[in-house]
Order: structure tokens, then C-alpha cells, then sequence
């Protein structure tokens, strides 16, 4: 096998342009030619600069919605996606994130942006900021730069109960119910402490449970965090009892990688279509009876292998 290169040590703030030099842009025919298709799409340009990282020209333009089109081969459009930015812009009521931008035979052409684009048009909105590229090819190359990757459970919960603390600290008064914007799920919180507590906990197999039961609390966030932080340990208890559960389950000579999403499927109370889910506390209460009587002597071969690796059986909802 061959020895990887080792990538050369480069030192802090070493690379790319300065700040003075991103705001140094000559006057050529390029920059002249995408400001005057700005122009020519009745937008207006509010600023032009240089990529701080590769120097290229770039301007920053207001542009009309209906001047601006997604590529022709991007991915389909989520629905849902869309619906969650247009609630988030019309709450929050500002627009912060441009889209990217680049000419094309008519108007411009969005790479990037197809979403927050279809949210500002669903809302009636007639302008969208964009950072307009004059190298039409960006529209094919962007895909190489979308190498961030969505936040996965763990660090969306983390990320969410961290927010949570300084928020609680900001003002100890204000009720955990006016950050429900900032805070998306209440259930995140009680996840992100048992993340803190258990870094390798599998809280894919506890949160749609939560989430079913869980809701915003009108009581002060500084109150309700050591309540969550209290179900969060009860939580990390039911999973080691879970994991005794899956212990005794391979040494009766089981064998699969959804062991442990079957155990806490079966656990979970199950929910006929349109009853009410237990609250957070009462749902705890019921799964961790249930873990306690978990008879491993009844479970068969088939019964796993029904449940087809889903981690959603037996949800509650």
C-alpha cells in the first residue's frame, strides 16, 4: 500500500487575500459586464468585492425573484423544506442568507439557493439577496463546494441544550416556551444532556418517542432545565437496563445489528392513531416498567425479524 502524503503545515492566517485586498476590486470588463446584467434584470448592485479565498470578483446584488431560476438539474424540491423556511423568515422577519447566483441566457440561474428562493417567492417577497458569480460554470461546480454535511441528531441536540443554558443565563425569567424559534424541539434538550452525560448514546432510538410527548413548558427556561437535565438521567438508566437487555438477548444467541431499536421498540407504549401520547414523565414512567419486565425467555426469531431494522416500531403517535 502506498504511503499517504502528508499535507505540508500551513501557518495561521497565512493564506488568501486581506480584508483590504477583498475590497480592492479593478474595474475590468467582467465585473463591468456582471454588474451591467444585474442592471439590465432591474436589480441593483450593493456591493462588490473578491473571494477572500481564491480572489475571484464577485458582487453582492439585490436582485428581483422573478429574475432568478433554480438549475435545470438540481435536486427535486422538498416541500416541506420549503414550508419550514417560509415559517422561519416570516417569524424571525429577516432574510440573512443569500443565495449564490450566476448570468445566464435569461436573468440568472441559482445553484445554490433553490429552497430559500421558493420560500421568498411562496411569501410574496419581491427582492432576494445574492452573491452574483460572472463564471457561468459555478452552476455546475457548487455541488464540489456543498461538502457540509446536515447536523445529525446529536449535534443538533448538543448544539440545542448548550443554546438553551446561555439563553436561561441571559434571562433566568423568560419561559422556555418564547424560544421555541431558537430551540425547534424541546425534546433536542433532554437529548442533548444525555448526549453530555453518554456521548455514544443512541438517542435515534429514544426521540420520536420524546418528541411525540414533549412540549414547550410556559415555566422560566432556568426552571425547566433541571427538569429536562432529571429526565435526560432517567433516560441514560432505561438505556442501561436496554443495553442488559440486548446483552442477554445475544447470549440466548441472537444475532443482529437492530437489537437494541427492537428492545426500545418494544418498551415504547403504542399509541392507537389520534389518542393522546403520554407526557414526557408518564412516558418515561411506562418504559421503564416495561424495561424492568422484560422477559427475554419470550422473544423469538421472527419477532426481530419482523421489525426489519426500524427504529420506529411501536412509536408512540
Amino acid at each position: 500500500m502506498a504511503a499517504r502524503k502528508r499535507r505540508t503545515a500551513v501557518q495561521p492566517e497565512s493564506q488568501g487575500l486581506t480584508a483590504a485586498e477583498s475590497a480592492a476590486v479593478p474595474e475590468t470588463p467582467e465585473v463591468a459586464a456582471l454588474e451591467k446584467a444585474v442592471s439590465e434584470a432591474e436589480g441593483s448592485v450593493l456591493a462588490r468585492y473578491r473571494d477572500p479565498w481564491g480572489g475571484a470578483p464577485l458582487v453582492l446584488a439585490a436582485l428581483p425573484v422573478s429574475a432568478v431560476e433554480p438549475t435545470p438539474f438540481q435536486r427535486d424540491l422538498s416541500d416541506t423544506h420549503v414550508k419550514k423556511l417560509e415559517d422561519v423568515i416570516r417569524r424571525v422577519g429577516t432574510f440573512l442568507d443569500p443565495i449564490v447566483a450566476v448570468p445566464a441566457k435569461e436573468g440568472f440561474w441559482t445553484p445554490n439557493g433553490h429552497h430559500r428562493l421558493s420560500a421568498l417567492k411562496r411569501l410574496g417577497a419581491r427582492t432576494v439577496t445574492a452573491l452574483v458569480s460572472p463564471d457561468p460554470a459555478l452552476a455546475y461546480r457548487i455541488l464540489a463546494l456543498n461538502t457540509e454535511k446536515a447536523h445529525n441528531l446529536k449535534e443538533r441536540a448538543l448544539e440545542v441544550v448548550r443554546m438553551a443554558r446561555g439563553l436561561a443565563e441571559a434571562d433566568p425569567t423568560r419561559p422556555e416556551s418564547d424560544y421555541a424559534l431558537e430551540l425547534e424541539d424541546p425534546s433536542l434538550v433532554t437529548l442533548g444532556f444525555a448526549y453530555e452525560g453518554r456521548p455514544r448514546f443512541a438517542g435515534s432510538a429514544y426521540g420520536p418517542a420524546l418528541k411525540a410527548s414533549d412540549a414547550f413548558e410556559d415555566a422560566p427556561l432556568a426552571d425547566v432545565l433541571p427538569v429536562r437535565e432529571a429526565r435526560a438521567t432517567r433516560l441514560l438508566e432505561i438505556d442501561d437496563r436496554v443495553a442488559e437487555i440486548v446483552k442477554d438477548l445475544k447470549a440466548r444467541g441472537f444475532e443482529s445489528p437492530y437489537l437494541k431499536n427492537f428492545v426500545v421498540a418494544r418498551i415504547r407504549p403504542f399509541i392507537p392513531r389520534g389518542k393522546q401520547p403520554p407526557g414526557p414523565d408518564a412516558l418515561l414512567d411506562r418504559m421503564q416498567e416495561k424495561a424492568s419486565a422484560f422477559d427475554t425467555g419470550k422473544i423469538k426469531t421472527d419477532q426481530i425479524a419482523k421489525t426489519g431494522g426500524a427504529s420506529t416500531s411501536g412509536d408512540v403517535g
